[in-house]
């Protein structure tokens, strides 16, 4: 085998210095347990980090993503984009709008309720007091001299 060299290296990452970020970055993932892309033949984790960037197995811009990602203190958190502001706006609006209805619904069916049996209670009582012309003839015959306040016993 045939050793690595800086300079197959330079080739690919033309900035030294950025070379041994990203190889170093490389040689901590495989130290973290990523799968080699090259065969390891005895090699120490920097020198296969750096044979896998001569063969061009990994990424060069994932591996400076992971490095960066890596050193960042802060990391950004994504904001909601404008579009999505505007829905979930909306969305809390229609849940408000959805319990008011509800709570309108439910004061009119309680009304309509009351509404029914009242009209029910006054449906009864007028078909209680409707007396049909069969009915009033069967009546017996009541005598106009009839004197209520009158008294058999005295």
């Amino acid at each position: 085998m045939a050793r690595v060299t800086v300079e197959d290296c330079v080739i690919k990452v033309p900035n030294r210095f950025e070379l041994v970020m990203v190889s170093s970055q490389r040689a901590r993932d495989i130290g973290s347990g990523a799968p080699l892309t090259v065969e390891k033949d005895n090699d120490k984790n920097p020198v296969i980090a750096l044979r896998e960037i001569a063969d061009e197995t990994v990424s060069i811009e994932e591996l400076q993503k992971s490095l960066v990602m890596g050193l960042q203190k802060y990391v950004e958190v994504e904001e909601p984009e404008d579009e999505e502001i505007e829905i979930m706006a909306a969305e809390k609006e229609l849940s408000e709008l959805d319990k008011q209805f509800a709570s309108m619904l439910e004061e009119q069916v309680l009304e309509s309720l009351a509404m029914e049996g009242a009209e029910e209670a006054a449906e009864a009582v007028t078909q209680e007091a409707e007396v049909t012309e069969e009915e009033i003839d069967e009546l017996p015959e009541v005598d106009d001299d009839f004197d209520p306040d009158f008294d058999e016993e005295e």
